[in-house]
């Protein structure tokens, strides 16, 4: 066996980060990733990165086949960049091969040719992603039935297209294919955007139809056949036909074949590795962080996985899940919408006295020179202590607003210092002034 001081099994982000900060150290350390098509991790490759440029593309009026140029020439060349970040570090080995636990402290990799060779470390962090999740419906495995990866590789453009789902990853799908030019219908189980706030939802549905999406909810997926050029997804609501189906209903961890019965290492019920606080695992030295722990599933919260782990490696230990403080998250639309802590009515049942406020975004300057009037800002803050306890932003450049809420939240700054801040002009900062003017 070849003993590592650090094995990391997954190129996702708090992986590669903790390999490369651990050879900085003088670290011997292996990273083992099973597809060359992975290294960098799901976002770079088959997620956010490659969807984030469909999304630029659709709104600079691009056609679909340059978009996807586009794409494949961004994907290539972050893939092949954060390769060589790593491989090309004197103390990294970057293996190619599946890694399976032989035992607590003994690791199997097999590369592509079926040769095996046993590794091991004295610390492990296990950061393998997720998969998109595959349900049992009659005919999914239609050549014309893509999950959210696959989708991605599509070389032609559908002219109509089903989506089975009805959660953030189908609403950007829909959004950007609709405005690409296909005819989109959204198969929703329940209801669309049920955990939002109930205005901000309606605002987004209503824009989402406006662009002709078809949003049918409560529809139960039975079966997907084939016809001569087109499929059929039928469902409790009726029949569908489209060129292509997307499948967008979720993602579940890749913990499935890493031998981790072979171990001391503890699973939750979706197969999701359980750690604690400090992300480390039921096995002394064996962490795991990014979505094979489950939560929520962004890089940016992989990223300060890492953080966490290296507090609890080479750091003093105080850093952990339980002082990383609020989450933010973008859902890429057109226009964005962003969300950080709690709507109004969560915030009352968790025994606050909230009060709220919005703005209407065609009440700000900045939405002329947008030349898009479309969306809602609101806000929810204590009215004893004046601190901010959530926001939900639907509008142009929601993404990067939703951050300077974050940076509030975090450090106790009340709402009243923002409703008196200086911003520039024009811009679409300047409209907290007035959103949190209460």
């Amino acid at each position: 066996m070849k003993k590592y001081d650090i094995v990391v099994i997954g190129f996702g982000k708090a992986g590669k980060t903790f390999a490369k900060f651990s050879a900085g150290l003088g670290k011997k350390v292996a990273l083992v990733e099973k597809s060359n098509r992975m290294y960098g991790g799901t976002c770079i490759n088959v997620a956010c990165i490659p969807t984030k440029v469909l999304v630029k593309a659709e709104r600079e009026g691009l056609g679909y086949e340059e978009a996807l140029a586009r794409k494949f020439e961004v994907v290539e060349d972050l893939n092949n960049k954060n390769y060589h970040n790593l491989a090309d570090e004197e103390n990294i080995d970057v293996i190619d091969g599946v890694a399976k636990f032989i035992s607590n402290k003994e690791i199997e990799v097999t590369d592509d040719e079926g040769q095996s060779h046993l590794i091991g470390g004295d610390i492990i962090l296990i950061n393998t992603g997720s998969t998109p999740n595959r349900p049992k419906i009659r005919g999914i495995d239609s050549p014309r039935v893509y999950d959210s990866a696959s989708f991605l590789d599509l070389r032609e453009r559908p002219d109509s297209l089903v989506i089975i789902g009805g959660g953030y990853i189908s609403l950007e799908f829909a959004s950007f294919m609709a405005g690409f030019g296909s005819k989109v219908t959204l198969l929703a189980r329940s209801g669309v955007l049920n955990k939002e706030d109930k205005d901000i939802a309606d605002e987004v549905i209503k824009d989402l139809e406006a662009k002709g999406i078809e949003i049918v909810r409560g529809a139960e997926t039975q079966e997907i056949f084939d016809q001569d050029k087109t499929s059929i997804v039928r469902t409790n609501k009726g029949d569908y036909e489209a060129d292509a189906v997307l499948v967008a209903v979720g993602r579940h961890p890749n913990t499935e074949g890493l031998g981790l019965e072979n171990t001391d290492i503890d699973l939750g019920e979706r197969g999701e590795i359980l750690v604690d606080k400090n992300l480390e695992t039921s096995v002394k030295n064996i962490y795991a962080a990014g979505d094979v722990i489950g939560g929520l599933q962004f890089t940016y919260k992989s990223l300060d996985d890492f953080r966490i782990i290296k507090s609890q490696v080479y750091g003093d230990k105080s850093y952990n899940e339980e002082k990383r403080g609020a989450i933010p998250y973008a859902v890429y639309i057109t226009p964005v919408l962003a969300r950080i802590g709690l709507t109004y009515e969560e915030a009352k049942d968790k025994g606050y006295d909230p009060v709220e406020n919005k703005v209407q975004l065609n009440q700000i300057p900045r939405h002329k020179i947008n030349n898009d009037p479309r969306g809602l800002f609101k806000v929810v803050v204590d009215k004893e202590s004046k601190m901010i306890l959530g926001a939900s932003l639907y509008g142009e450049n929601a993404e990067e607003l939703i951050n300077y809420i974050k940076m509030a939240i975090d450090n106790d700054i009340p709402y009243t210092y923002i409703e008196n801040a200086i911003f520039t002009h024009p811009t679409m900062t300047e409209s907290f002034n007035d959103l949190m003017k209460f």
